[in-house]
């Protein structure tokens, strides 16, 4: 895979995966616990719903955003997405005391190789250069040439 818009797209999509199927796993555990789940206030869901949102409209954008918005946008959204990751996973657990929590190491599990995901993906942002841009969007536009033959 030699194109950057769709590599930084599937790492995107990784991404995605692992926030759903952690959230599920968290949903699976409160379902099953004796303890009533808890009640989010509205401005909690909207904040998680907005958040959520990111990494779905980048596997979106990856592909259609030209180079210098793309790169912009990918190093942006990646740096959100690894900075919210590891204050809510690593930071605010041991001050609040959450990390005695019995699904404390499945997200430290999760949130490990999202925030490695996420750094990937500023990585490959932040070194992608604009010739290798313009190689790429050439070899897509550029069509082999059918020749026509009559017999």
């Amino acid at each position: 895979m030699h194109d950057t818009k769709e590599r930084l797209s599937l790492l995107w999509i990784f991404a995605l995966f692992n926030y759903l199927y952690a959230d599920v796993l968290a949903l699976f555990a409160f379902v099953g616990s004796p303890n009533s789940a808890p009640h989010l206030p509205q401005w909690a869901l909207l904040g998680s719903a907005a958040l959520m949102e990111i990494p779905i409209a980048m596997i979106l954008a990856c592909r259609l955003l030209r180079f210098r918005a793309n790169r912009l946008a990918n190093i942006i959204a990646g740096g959100v997405m690894t900075l919210t990751n590891a204050f809510l996973t690593f930071v605010l657990p041991l001050t609040n005391g959450d990390f005695r929590d019995p699904t404390f190491p499945m997200y430290v599990f999760f949130a490990t190789i999202e925030t490695v995901c996420t750094s990937v993906i500023i990585w490959q942002a932040w070194t992608w250069s604009e010739v290798e841009a313009a190689v790429s969007s050439e070899r897509i536009v550029r069509q082999p040439e059918a020749a026509i033959t009559s017999s």
